[in-house]
Protein backbone atom coordinates (compact mmCIF):
# COMPACT_ATOMS: atom_id res chain seq x y z
CA UNK A 1 0.00 0.00 0.00
CA UNK A 2 2.73 2.57 0.87
CA UNK A 3 4.03 1.67 -2.45
CA UNK A 4 0.89 2.61 -4.30
CA UNK A 5 0.21 5.75 -2.52
CA UNK A 6 3.68 6.93 -3.39
CA UNK A 7 3.51 6.44 -6.95
CA UNK A 8 -0.31 7.96 -6.78
CA UNK A 9 1.15 11.08 -4.86
CA UNK A 10 3.59 11.50 -7.90
CA UNK A 11 1.44 11.24 -10.63
CA UNK A 12 -0.88 13.41 -8.71
CA UNK A 13 -4.65 13.17 -10.61
CA UNK A 14 -5.72 10.72 -12.99
CA UNK A 15 -7.31 11.69 -16.13
CA UNK A 16 -10.02 8.83 -15.04
CA UNK A 17 -10.78 6.15 -12.33
CA UNK A 18 -9.16 3.31 -15.57
CA UNK A 19 -5.88 5.06 -14.67
CA UNK A 20 -5.76 4.31 -11.44
CA UNK A 21 -7.13 0.69 -11.20
CA UNK A 22 -4.47 0.39 -13.99
CA UNK A 23 -1.28 1.85 -11.61
CA UNK A 24 -3.29 -0.58 -8.95
CA UNK A 25 -2.98 -3.66 -10.68
CA UNK A 26 0.61 -2.95 -12.61
CA UNK A 27 1.88 -2.56 -8.54
CA UNK A 28 -0.08 -6.05 -7.78
CA UNK A 29 1.20 -8.15 -10.59
CA UNK A 30 4.98 -6.78 -10.14
CA UNK A 31 4.21 -8.44 -5.89
CA UNK A 32 2.97 -11.50 -7.37
CA UNK A 33 5.83 -12.26 -9.94
CA UNK A 34 8.64 -10.93 -7.00
CA UNK A 35 9.65 -12.51 -3.63
CA UNK A 36 6.85 -10.19 -2.32
CA UNK A 37 4.48 -12.48 -3.66
CA UNK A 38 5.77 -15.64 -1.89
CA UNK A 39 5.47 -14.08 2.02
CA UNK A 40 2.53 -15.36 4.19
CA UNK A 41 1.07 -12.84 6.81
CA UNK A 42 -1.71 -15.27 8.19
CA UNK A 43 -1.71 -18.91 8.10
CA UNK A 44 -4.57 -20.52 6.61
CA UNK A 45 -4.55 -23.56 8.74
CA UNK A 46 -7.75 -21.89 11.08
CA UNK A 47 -9.72 -21.33 7.53
CA UNK A 48 -8.65 -24.58 6.11
CA UNK A 49 -10.19 -26.64 9.17
CA UNK A 50 -13.19 -24.25 9.92
CA UNK A 51 -13.99 -25.29 6.36
CA UNK A 52 -13.42 -28.71 7.09
CA UNK A 53 -15.92 -28.75 10.53
CA UNK A 54 -18.00 -26.72 8.46
CA UNK A 55 -18.67 -29.64 5.52
CA UNK A 56 -19.02 -32.50 8.33
CA UNK A 57 -21.40 -30.36 10.20
CA UNK A 58 -23.51 -30.16 6.80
Amino acid sequence: MREIRRRTRVVGAFPDGESGVMLVGARLRHITITKWGTRKYVSMDWLRQHDLEAQHSA
